[in-house]
């Protein structure tokens, strides 16, 4: 089994990467490969709504010169998706809103029944909107969305913080059993 991750945070190594960490730490242990895809500064366009990729029907997008067809094909060759986002004015990193966008269209139905799950670092507020926007992305694709002991948020200001956020830390721990549970379950 396979899962791609993704981290649309600009912060390499911030919260939003250790907070995929701890999920990556419990699918590993499980046997789950784990591709991890850091987004967070590259230039991803956002969707221009041209509706070529639905008429193509081949899970592409026709917008050329960044990595969003490379990400497409990840999420189409995996068992499941994770992404990752740090909370910016209570919405998603732009990286991330590309990709949800882009890749929302030119997948087509093609994603249906894989599992999904949002991770969401916040300094302090707005985080459920972030977790909301990402799971809409999973919810309209009809993917089985993984749920935690709470929401998959974790709280730090500075990048490691959210390490010492202990019920943040103990969500994300739960939400990637509970991701290795569906996913065994799915392919039994």
């Amino acid at each position: 089994m396979k899962v791609v991750l993704f981290n649309g945070s600009p912060r390499k190594e911030g919260n939003t990467y250790h907070c995929l960490n701890v999920v990556m730490n419990e699918l590993k242990a499980a046997g789950i490969e784990c591709d991890y895809n850091w987004i967070g500064m590259e230039k991803l366009q956002g969707c221009t709504a041209c509706m070529k990729c639905r008429e193509n029907d081949d899970q592409r997008c026709v917008l050329t010169g960044d990595k969003i067809n490379e990400y497409i094909e990840k999420m189409l060759n995996s068992d499941g998706i994770i992404i990752g986002s740090p909370t910016y004015f209570s919405d998603l990193s732009t990286s991330t809103k590309a990709l949800i966008e882009r890749a929302g269209y030119a997948t087509g139905g093609y994603l249906k029944h894989k599992v999904g799950a949002a991770v969401v670092a916040v300094r302090r507020a707005g985080a459920n909107h972030v977790f909301s926007s990402i799971n809409y992305f999973f919810l309209i694709k009809q993917m089985f969305v993984v749920g935690s002991s709470y929401w998959n948020v974790g709280i730090g200001k500075n990048p490691g913080e959210v390490l010492d956020d202990e019920e943040g830390i103990k969500t994300f721990e739960n939400l990637g059993k509970n991701f290795v549970y569906l996913l065994k379950k799915l392919k039994s």
